[in-house]
């Protein structure tokens, strides 16, 4: 069991995520933006924590995340504005990985973005921009001297998916559904001997159990 914070607790991943961590025992508390989204996070059993991680300073997340021994980062700008996207994309992050130092917390599980995202067809300014905030959340964290997890997925799709997946260091690039993303999430949550890693992920034919298994293994 342990005690986690969602960043992004209200988006595609993190709504799928919430239900697959409680089912396994784990404490939740989850970060919103808007206060009508504090009943909801309740009712999931997750404790609400309100704030905009645009806004908030790397202190006052440090003083939400005490107690917490694992932090998930799934939010993102989802195409809302160049500086929006510095904001939580790449600086988002940042803070967290800076609050983490000051707090103890024992792991970080980040969502980023394949590598080859967008690459068969013209890509606009704000798109690059968006690749360029990923990859330096990325490196940061990489540097950061924590243990983590980066996972980059495929072109995320609204499906809940079906739990099975393809995994692995360098594969092929897909879609992925939102809900599969979410459920290799959980898994590697159960598995923290998987640490100092990124993962791309895409749909498939492997049970996400089976998938972070065979990275243990890798």
């Amino acid at each position: 069991m342990a005690n986690i914070f969602l960043i992004g607790a209200t988006g595609g991943v993190g709504s799928r995520l919430i239900p697959k961590l409680i089912e396994r025992g784990h404490i939740l508390t989850g970060l919103h933006r808007k206060p009508e989204q504090a009943d909801a996070l309740r009712a999931a059993g997750v404790t609400p924590a309100p704030g905009d991680i645009m806004d908030l300073s790397t202190d006052e997340l440090e003083m939400m995340l005490q107690g917490s021994d694992v932090a998930v980062f799934s939010a993102g700008a989802a195409g809302s504005g160049w500086d929006r996207t510095t904001a939580i994309d790449g600086d988002g992050p940042i803070k967290l990985i800076d609050a983490a130092r000051k707090t103890g917390v024992k792991r970080i599980y980040l969502v980023s973005v394949f590598p080859d995202a967008g690459r068969k067809r013209d890509t606009s300014e704000g798109f690059e921009h968006y690749m360029e905030e990923k990859k330096r959340a990325d490196a940061a964290l990489a540097e950061s001297g924590l243990e983590y997890v980066i996972i980059r997925p495929g072109t995320l799709q609204t499906e809940e998916g079906d739990g099975s997946v393809r995994a692995g260091h360098a594969i092929p690039y897909g879609n992925v559904a939102r809900g599969n993303v979410a459920a290799f999430i959980a898994e590697l949550i159960d598995s923290p001997d998987i640490s100092r890693e990124i993962v791309e992920l895409t749909d498939g034919d492997v049970p996400a159990g089976d998938a972070v298994a065979a990275l243990r293994r890798s």
